[in-house]
C-alpha cells in the first residue's frame, strides 16, 4: 500500500508536456497553430500538457529524450519528465487532433477533465 501511495504522489509531481516539432514552411503547422493555437493553453488538455514548441532543425534540449528521431512536422510528442511516451505524427484536424490527444493522455493515465473547459466547449 505504501508503494502504491508513493506512485501516486510521484506522478502528481510528474512534469507533462506535449512537444511539437515543427519547422518553417510547413503548411500543416501553420493550419494547427490557425485552429489550435489560441485555444490549446485554455483547454483541460492544455493545461495537463502545457505546449512546448521546438524547430526540428535545431538540436533537441538536453532534458528532452525521444524515443525515436523525428522524420515529420508537425510531431506532437507527450512528455512525462523529458521523457517520451507517446507520439502523434502529422496534422489529422481540429477534430481528430483532440480524439487522439485525449487517448494519447489516457493511455499514459493522465487526467484532464472532458467537460468545462474541453476543447469540444470552446
Amino acid at each position: 500500500m505504501l508503494v502504491a501511495m508513493v506512485l501516486s504522489v510521484t506522478s502528481l509531481w510528474a512534469e507533462t508536456r506535449l512537444l511539437m516539432a515543427e519547422e518553417p514552411g510547413c503548411i500543416w503547422c501553420a493550419r494547427w497553430h490557425a485552429e489550435i493555437g489560441p485555444i490549446y493553453p485554455k483547454t483541460d488538455e492544455g493545461t495537463a500538457a502545457p505546449l512546448q514548441r521546438i524547430d526540428l532543425n535545431d538540436p533537441l534540449p538536453a532534458d528532452i529524450t525521444l524515443a525515436r528521431r523525428v522524420n515529420f512536422t508537425p510531431t506532437f510528442i507527450l512528455l512525462v519528465d523529458g521523457t517520451e511516451k507517446n507520439r502523434m505524427e502529422g496534422y489529422p484536424g481540429e477534430d481528430f487532433f483532440w480524439g487522439l490527444l485525449g487517448q494519447m493522455l489516457d493511455q499514459e493515465g493522465i487526467s484532464f477533465a472532458r467537460k468545462g473547459n474541453s476543447a469540444h466547449e470552446m
